[in-house]
């Protein structure tokens, strides 16, 4: 075996440098999802039809436009000040996407669904091309595979910390001020913490040793870069396990409020239990990034899975008065989320860092597959889950019992799920050869 020579560890400032965009990225990316629909649709601004077909219309776009957000961070160029570039180019379409988003002019039906189609399509560009130029600069921060997933665990936790701000912030402030007047503050507010986070982001760069490796000319056309993640079959394998992975994540956090209201029968506990869950997985990253250092990326993503579903498949047999059980099961299911948000980033950064033979290595075309996955695993989760339920006669705010078709839908179909995507990493050409620290000789 052949290994690579050693690098310098990444410090802790140089870590939370990097990390520091992700806080901002996540306070956006969850009053979008969350408050949206609430603010146009329950105010009467627009039916609720409307806005539904206004957001499965921009959720689409934004997942088709994120491979040709990963072609022109490409374009801008390989390496800090190209990654950089794409950052600040993204700052703008998003900061003002989202204070259009809140601020919605008292006009009519028309005026309004326009104002909310182009503040989508501003928000979603603008995040599009900002995180997967994020994510590429931080694959390029080190060639070591460990300080790899040091990188993309520090990103995990900033980013959880701004899920966490994005829930408790609006609920708060629109208790005092009312929920219109709170999401406008805060989306004013978001404008220089966004700016801060890219400044400071940026600044995370540091120069490699080696030789340079040059970016792929502007000249190739997006079709041609996007073939080159796409003829690596270790790529490929890697979006199907975490299409499938992302997808058994998804389903239980679409019926979250459905099962917590319906089942447990206490839907103010809706928000400490999501807390509960990321702040376990926070917690539990340290352990996954030691396991994987001492046994690998692969095995260690591999065990988390089976932890996964070891710690949620009871949830099944939870019921009225089991509100403690199932913060025991948010806890233990937390900590094994913990390895999705560190490992599987850093395996596909370490795929791309070995397919730097090509001569072009467009890292924004295998990050911008990576989040078109992620998105498309959350659409697929509504649009399974959802139909599901309906199908087996389930109807939200009727109460139900424990063992019911809410509870399996929320706990047996993603445990098989992810079982699915247990045997796809088995197969999968992911372990100890995929990773460029040592090679055969």
């Amino acid at each position: 075996m052949r290994t690579a020579s050693p690098q310098r560890a990444l410090g802790a400032l140089e870590l939370a440098a990097y990390a520091a965009l992700a806080f901002p990225l996540a306070m956006a990316a969850l009053p979008v999802y969350l408050q949206v629909p609430r603010l146009y649709g329950a105010t009467g601004r627009l039916s609720l039809g409307v806005v539904g077909g206004i957001l499965l219309a921009a959720r689409t776009f934004d997942a088709i436009v994120d491979p040709l957000c990963g072609y022109l961070s490409d374009c801008a160029g390989r390496g800090p000040s190209g990654r950089q570039l794409g950052l600040w180019l993204a700052v703008v379409p998003l900061g003002l996407g989202l204070v259009a988003l809140f601020h919605p002019p008292a006009a009519g039906a028309l005026a309004c669904g326009a104002w909310l189609t182009g503040g989508l399509l501003l928000t979603y560009f603008g995040f599009s091309l900002g995180s997967i130029s994020y994510y590429a600069l931080g694959a390029e921060l080190s060639a070591d595979p460990y300080q790899r997933t040091r990188v993309t665990a520090a990103r995990g936790t900033a980013g959880v910390a701004g899920l966490l701000v994005a829930a408790v912030l609006p609920e708060a402030l629109g208790r005092q001020l009312g929920l219109e007047r709170a999401l406008g503050l805060l989306s004013l507010g978001f404008l220089p913490v966004l700016l801060v986070g890219a400044g400071i982001s940026a600044s995370s760069r540091r120069s490699r040793p080696g030789p340079a490796k040059p970016s792929p000319p502007v000249t190739q056309g997006f079709a041609d870069a996007l073939a080159v993640p796409l003829r690596d079959r270790r790529c490929v394998w890697l979006l199907l396990v975490s299409l499938l992975s992302g997808l058994a994540a998804a389903i239980p956090g679409t019926l979250l409020l459905f099962f917590v209201a319906d089942v447990l029968r206490a839907p103010d506990l809706a928000g400490v239990f999501l807390g509960l869950y990321f702040l376990c997985a926070v917690a539990a990253m340290p352990l996954w990034l030691a396991l994987s250092r001492r046994a690998g990326k692969h095995r260690a993503w591999l065990l988390g899975m089976l932890a996964a579903v070891a710690a949620f498949g009871w949830a099944y047999a939870l019921g009225p008065g089991d509100a403690l059980a199932f913060a025991g099961v948010c806890a233990l299911s937390g900590a094994a989320y913990g390895a999705e948000l560190a490992l599987p980033p850093s395996i596909l950064a370490d795929l791309v860092d070995a397919s730097a033979h090509s001569g072009l290595r467009p890292d924004g075309a295998y990050f911008g597959l990576w989040q078109m996955t992620d998105k498309l695993s959350l659409a697929l989760a509504a649009g399974t889950a959802l139909p599901l339920l309906e199908f087996w006669g389930y109807q939200p705010g009727v109460l139900q019992a424990a063992g019911g078709a809410l509870s399996a839908t929320y706990s047996l179909v993603p445990c098989a799920v992810k079982l699915a995507a247990v045997a796809l990493l088995v197969k999968a050409p992911l372990g100890p050869r995929a990773e460029p620290d040592s090679e055969p000789s």
